[in-house]
């Protein structure tokens, strides 16, 4: 198979698990809400996925490898189109049964983004793609996908059912594995990695961590800018909006119009960001991304003045990603990637559940504006700062010199 359409085609099969689970997203809360009418239900059926996919992420990893990167990708998929055709059947099942479910196909999908990502690298480097290009290109895709499956969701479930609905987030998986089953092939390994037992693969992988100051610096602030984002979507700009504007449809807007910035810095970066001082990239993503957001919502009641911020905020955002997957890529040793690149999902996505309790408390000690106003300093400090304090913003990975598009 021609190696730019076999990228393309492990891309593509990517993006469609991930339309799969943002049509889960909307399509579970609401079973459970017309099944049970509990929000505490909701929040424990959230919980339940959430917890086991960042589980999953890094301490499945060394089973991967023993197995094979493709193969346990393509029976993952397969699993979890199982797993959601009977989550379907949930009514019938009962809510502790759906509970199950729901933690194993969130298991399922944290080794399975995670062992479809390690295939990116050989097969961007087979076409002749720079993986700077390639991780903001897919950055960009992803977050479209983001978007279009949580509509997608709403309007799924009153077209055609709530039922039906997860049906069709099952067969995305199931096409998922057919696509990755039988049209990528990437080729063996001119020498078999060694067979490491399980704790000792794992410990392997966090060792490797421990030692690039680099990676490990890069992943921390990007777990403490997911923790502020997440208080921001949660707890800041809801308030906001309600003291300020009086209206929920502004809470839309300003997530609209964040991710749509966050779409034209995808595009942006994707043209231009080979040439571009990956370190410096990197600090100035997050410093724009995070602060002024918050500064705005403090300092100012016009509506006009916050979306212009919010959007220039998703501008900056956009670098942040790819830059990070990239330097993945090219500092980690290829037998060592799908450990690290698993514990690295998990160390980014730690910074979410903390977000939340973060933007409650900070609110009910100082109130909304100082809250804000403490938060972004905070934030500054605790995402720039280490980048500063390394001097990882440099340089975090050398970038090849490939100027072919995708």
């Amino acid at each position: 198979m021609n190696p730019r359409r076999e990228l393309y085609t492990l891309v593509g099969a990517d993006l469609l698990s991930n339309l799969g689970t943002r049509i889960s997203v909307v399509a579970i809360p609401w079973l459970v809400l017309e099944t049970t009418g509990s929000p505490t239900k909701m929040g424990l059926v959230a919980a339940a996925e959430t917890l086991p996919y960042m589980l999953s992420s890094a301490l499945a990893t060394p089973w991967a490898d023993r197995f094979g990167v493709r193969r346990t990708s393509v029976f993952v998929d397969a699993a979890s189109a199982v797993a959601m055709a009977v989550v379907a059947l949930a009514p019938w099942l009962g809510f502790g049964t759906l509970l199950v479910l729901v933690a194993v196909a969130g298991g399922l999908r944290g080794i399975g983004d995670r062992v479809k990502h390690v295939l990116f690298k050989p097969a961007a480097e087979r076409a002749g793609v720079p993986l700077i290009r390639l991780t903001s290109a897919y950055d960009g895709l992803a977050r479209g996908m983001t978007l279009f499956g949580a509509v997608l969701g709403g309007l799924l479930i009153d077209w055609v059912g709530l039922t039906r609905a997860i049906w069709i987030d099952a067969a995305t998986f199931a096409v998922c594995a057919l696509l990755i089953g039988v049209l990528v092939r990437p080729p063996a390994p001119a020498q078999p990695a060694p067979r490491e037992p399980y704790l000792r693969a794992l410990r392997g992988g966090f060792a490797y961590l421990r030692t690039d100051r680099t990676l490990m610096t890069m992943l921390i602030v990007v777990s403490v800018s997911n923790m502020f984002a997440n208080a921001s979507v949660a707890v800041w700009i809801p308030l906001w909006v309600n003291e300020v504007l009086g209206d929920p449809a502004g809470f839309g807007l300003l997530l609209g119009v964040f991710s749509a910035g966050a779409l034209l810095g995808n595009l942006l970066f994707t043209v231009v960001g080979t040439r571009l001082p990956a370190g410096t990239t990197f600090a100035l993503g997050l410093t724009l991304s995070g602060a002024p957001r918050l500064l705005a919502l403090a300092l100012s009641d016009d509506l006009v003045v916050v979306l212009v911020v919010t959007f220039l905020s998703g501008i900056g955002i956009a670098a942040v990603n790819p830059l990070l997957g990239a330097a993945l890529y090219q500092r980690v040793p290829g037998e060592l990637q799908t450990r690290v690149l698993g514990i690295s999902g998990s160390v980014a996505f730690l910074g979410l559940p903390v977000g939340a309790l973060l933007g409650g408390w900070s609110v009910a000690l100082l109130d909304l504006t100082p809250a804000l106003l403490v938060m972004s300093g905070v934030c500054l400090v605790l995402t720039v700062g280490p980048l500063l304090l390394t001097r990882a913003s440099r340089r975090p990975a050398a970038e090849p010199a490939t100027p072919t598009p995708v």
